[in-house]
């Protein structure tokens, strides 16, 4: 089922308050204790990440994806955050993660509404940029990901801009050329043809 089809105004949506108390319900952890948190595919589904995330002072790992969430909010109190996972949301942009911008290192955030990358520069840490499907449509929002300077790993299919030059056969040189310190992109190893050569002079 499309992620559009969850969305239709129905039953009051979850809490997130809601969430972690049949989260803790189920796994026998303390909310304020736990590394990792796993409220996603909620039956009705969450739509506002609202200020009971705060209580997640120990998350590293946060999972809040397949919802209805529009807006990323409320990050402030997790201080230990490396890992936010927000795919199959309607979320239409970024703000909201300067929160988490010292501390995130991975944020998934596949089948979205994003086709903006304001905001994406307060990432400092973000190694990780799962960004697949998404409405991105052109290369000077694209560059905003060269503010990244530790990402290494991003996959972007299923773009506009991703599926115009990947039709034209050009994707993977235009993208690594604005972004050369990419490792990895959209799953496949960035093989760079100078390094390789200088390498084997060193």
């Amino acid at each position: 089922m499309p992620s559009s089809e969850l969305c239709f105004p129905q039953a009051k949506a979850t809490t997130i308050k809601e969430a972690l108390v049949k989260w803790e319900a189920n796994t026998g952890q303390k909310v304020g204790e736990a590394k990792a948190v796993k409220l996603y595919g909620q039956i009705p589904p969450i739509e506002k990440m609202d200020a009971s995330l705060s209580t997640l002072v120990n998350c590293e790992k946060l999972s809040l994806s397949t919802n209805c969430i529009e807006k990323i909010a409320n990050l402030n109190g997790l201080k230990n955050l490396r890992i936010l996972s927000l795919g199959r949301n309607n979320i239409k942009n970024l703000n909201g993660l300067e929160a988490v911008g010292e501390t995130l290192e991975e944020l998934w955030i596949s089948y979205n509404q994003i086709e903006k990358l304001k905001g994406i520069h307060v990432m400092k840490k973000l190694k990780v940029l799962y960004m697949s499907n998404n409405l991105v449509k052109d290369w000077g929002e694209f560059v905003k990901l060269a503010d990244l300077p530790s990402l290494a790993d991003l996959v972007f299919v299923g773009n506009p801009i991703e599926e115009k030059y990947s039709s034209e056969g050009s994707w993977i040189e235009e993208a690594t050329k604005r972004l050369p310190k990419l490792r990895k992109l959209d799953g496949n190893p960035v093989i760079k043809q100078d390094d390789e050569e200088g390498e084997g002079e060193s």
